[in-house]
């Protein structure tokens, strides 16, 4: 894969934007169809989220990695999978899709499109909960990338699906998507006041899966083309 930065970063925006207005526009027509059924609400965003990214990292995985989330992009660079000078690039658009894929989904649902979150998510079992959530996606991710590539989009689709119903927090774990969730008041949303202690947490996650990585799969790393580009094969 040598795909211009542009493309990628196109391709990040897009999916970005598709999934989180998956994860806002089904807690909006959860908590619709099942009022009172909260367990039932979960299970819709849950599933959905899970099957939003299966799709898209099938989809945009040979383009731009299918990254979606700044510690995944991290990730990548630190094992050598993406050149650093990338890494911003990829974090702003993955903020700029999800800003896109909130607002789409306020739209839809005939919302105001500018809001602020009224949804308390703050405390130690949040944070470890959310520490948690990203510490086994990153090692989902490289654990399948350093053994079966092929697997990556059903297995992230899985984990995400699964961590909505073991983590306190329902698993964010993405600092990106974590701040533009504050920007609805949806049951999606958190507080902004609430963003710093979820993204603290997700980072500390990412990097302790980062170095977990390097001891369970020490097999030594493809190296970027000159272009930047993640190598053949990295579908997340």
């Amino acid at each position: 894969m040598n795909e211009p930065l542009c493309k990628r970063l196109a391709a990040e925006v897009v999916g970005s934007a598709f999934l989180l207005a998956t994860i806002v526009g089904t807690s909006i027509m959860g908590a619709k169809l099942a009022a009172g059924a909260p367990a039932m609400a979960l299970f819709v965003t849950s599933t959905s989220a899970g099957a939003m990214l299966t799709v898209l990292i099938w989809l945009f995985g040979p383009v731009s990695g299918a990254h979606l989330n700044p510690v995944v992009s991290l990730a990548f660079a630190a094992n050598g999978q993406l050149a650093w000078r990338d890494v911003l690039p990829y974090g702003l658009a993955q903020l700029a899709g999800f800003a896109i894929g909130l607002w789409s989904a306020h739209a839809m649902f005939e919302l105001p499109v500018l809001q602020m979150a009224v949804t308390t998510r703050t405390g130690a079992g949040h944070w470890l909960a959310e520490a948690i959530a990203t510490f086994g996606l990153i090692l989902v991710i490289l654990g399948c990338v350093a053994r079966r590539p092929s697997v990556v989009p059903a297995a992230v689709g899985l984990y995400i699906a699964a961590a909505y119903w073991f983590t306190a927090s329902t698993a964010f774990a993405n600092p990106a998507m974590t701040l533009v969730r504050a920007l609805t008041a949806t049951p999606a949303g958190i507080l902004p006041q609430h963003v710093f202690g979820f993204a603290a947490a997700e980072i500390t996650g990412a990097a302790l899966a980062i170095l977990a990585g390097r001891y369970f799969w020490p097999a030594p790393r493809s190296v970027p083309d000159q272009a930047g580009a993640p190598p053949q094969g990295i579908p997340a």
